[in-house]
């Protein structure tokens, strides 16, 4: 399978179904080991003149300790064909296997970071901002109902680096 290189700009399609109800898996190596996550909740856009995307990783996951190490991450988005192996890695814990060679699709690496050959989008991030959700600063008081355990996501903002998109 090729990937052709495309810019950020060129993105089409609609970033609330991708991200929202497709899905996306947020990967990253560290320390010779590549996981990745099934994630739901992120974004697309410009922040401090830079082409963005922003992910969000609860402390319990093990790919949170990878890309804490890396210094670059992909979001990759997979076809509908692929919905158990996304249903595989947001479920399995990397902790316990090594869900790269469990999840049935075939790791690639792209500019160093880990993907998946049955990729249809991919983008590379340069990390440039982190931080932990804090309580105190919900200005809607619904939201917490998102964290019985008080475990609040980690927010990643990366910078794009680079997109890849499916050439067939």
């Amino acid at each position: 399978m090729a990937f052709s290189k495309i810019n950020a700009e060129a993105l089409s399609g609609n970033v609330f179904e991708r991200i929202g109800k497709q899905w996306m898996l947020i990967s990253a190596q560290a320390d010779g080991r590549a996981n990745a996550m099934t994630a739901s909740w992120g974004g697309l856009g410009v922040l401090w003149h830079k082409n963005v995307a922003t992910c969000y990783i609860r402390p319990q996951r093990f790919t949170l300790q990878l890309v804490d190490k890396a210094d670059r991450f992909a979001l990759t988005f997979l076809p509908e064909t692929c919905r158990e192996a996304l249903r595989y890695l947001g479920t399995v814990s990397g902790y316990q296997e090594d869900k790269q060679t469990g999840c049935g699709l075939t790791p690639m690496m792209l500019d160093g970071v880990p993907s998946y050959e049955e990729a249809e989008l991919v983008l590379i991030c340069r990390k440039i901002y982190t931080d932990t959700i804090k309580p105190e600063n919900f200005l809607d008081e619904t939201i917490a109902q998102n964290y019985p355990n008080k475990d609040y996501h980690r927010v990643f903002i990366g910078q794009i680096e680079a997109v890849y998109e499916k050439t067939c």
